[in-house]
């Protein structure tokens, strides 16, 4: 194996890991917002993650350099905002409902390349979308109209792909610890604001506490950190693809600590899912197939 496809393997692999921790929030998370405002959560959560990562990281930020800081910002606000219309929308609709909607930024990723970027994908690419679509659909689904929750859910995972696309632009590689750092701070603020004029509520009790503290450093800093440093070597909808494994973790999560039965909805659904993710991640490659989704080559000429 060459060193690029050893560094591609390792981003993937990465990448795994950070949405195997997201899929493991969703009992958390659950169990807090019943007992504090959605807001003030995102806010308390983001705030702590920004001020660590300013703290741990301080010097890359200042390395990086205006252009790339405003870079930062920009993508910042972009996920700070799919956040709140994501958790929005959660407090409308079912939750299984709400991960299917999100899921669909494996969709909006590639068309975004395409209409942004220019880029043209590989009909294999496509192919694994279908999967993923179809896998997210029969995780989620089960009779399910299009309400206020489905349409604010699906402007954020619109959100997210646009983050998606934009952070594998301009991640470069060397600059994950800075770039974070500045794309926690822009979430913060975005989170923050949203609690206005009164500010946010704090956890209620040591046990919210914990799960916060969770959430902000481990699923909130370091998957961010993660994700930036993945997606400076891998194209943005492959990336996404990948990514969608989040309710397979979801769903094994639920069913481990007992809150869900595992159902042959699950293992098809999840199967379909990690097929898609086989077919543009294992698969032996020919530049041909994956030329058009290359984006290394982009990453350090913009």
């Amino acid at each position: 194996m060459t060193a690029s496809r050893r560094i591609t393997a390792l981003a993937t692999f990465g990448l795994l890991a950070m949405t195997a921790v997201w899929g493991s929030t969703f009992v958390l998370i659950k169990d807090v917002v019943a007992r504090m405002p959605v807001a003030d959560f995102l806010a308390v959560r983001f705030a702590i993650a920004a001020l660590v990562m300013l703290a741990l990281f301080g010097r890359p930020v200042w390395q990086l350099g205006r252009r790339q800081v405003i870079r930062g910002l920009l993508l910042g606000v972009v996920y700070g905002a799919g956040q709140l219309l994501q958790t929005w929308g959660l407090s409308l609709i079912a939750p299984s409902v709400s991960g299917f909607a999100t899921g669909m930024y494996v969709v909006f990723t590639p068309i975004l390349a395409m209409l942004l970027l220019r880029q043209r994908m590989a009909g294999i690419v496509w192919l694994a979308v279908l999967l993923s679509t179809a896998g997210l659909a029969l995780l989620s689904l089960n009779g399910v109209s299009v309400d206020l929750g489905v349409w604010l859910t699906l402007a954020s995972a619109a959100l997210y792909a646009l983050h998606i696309v934009g952070l594998g632009q301009w991640s470069r590689q060397g600059e994950a610890f800075g770039m974070s750092a500045v794309q926690m701070v822009a979430i913060a603020a975005v989170c923050l604001l949203a609690t206005a004029p009164h500010g946010p509520m704090l956890p209620p009790d040591r046990s919210a506490w914990l799960a916060v503290l969770y959430m902000a450093l481990v699923a909130g800093a370091g998957a961010m950190l993660m994700q930036t440093w993945a997606q400076s070597h891998l194209p943005a909808a492959r990336a996404a693809i990948v990514m969608t494994t989040e309710p397979v973790f979801a769903a094994a999560f639920a069913v481990a600590l007992g809150s869900d039965v595992l159902s042959w909805r699950m293992l098809l659904g999840g199967g379909l899912i990690l097929a898609a993710m086989y077919l543009v991640e294992l698969m032996p490659r020919r530049d041909d197939v994956t030329g058009t989704l290359s984006a290394e080559a982009v990453h350090h000429e913009v």
